[in-house]
């Protein structure tokens, strides 16, 4: 497996875990931005541009859901 590979991978799992626990921390919907912009750069570098663009967007909606969040949600 290759170091490309491997950081897709490790893009998409955070994304799996942080989106999972949205519930327990506005910071998890953050740290789902960040992998989600984790995962567009990956879909970039490995020539999958519409891949890219998707988790982009994601990765935008997701940073507003956090600027809307309560911060005492837990």
């Amino acid at each position: 497996m290759g170091a490309l590979t491997l950081f897709g991978l490790f893009a998409v799992v955070a994304m799996l875990v942080c989106y999972a626990l949205e519930d327990r921390s506005h910071w998890f919907v953050l740290g789902f931005a960040g992998a989600c912009a984790l995962g567009s750069i990956y879909g970039f570098l490995q020539g999958a541009w519409p891949f890219g663009l998707v988790e982009a967007i994601w990765a935008l909606v997701a940073l507003k859901r956090w600027g809307v969040r309560p911060r005492s949600a837990a």
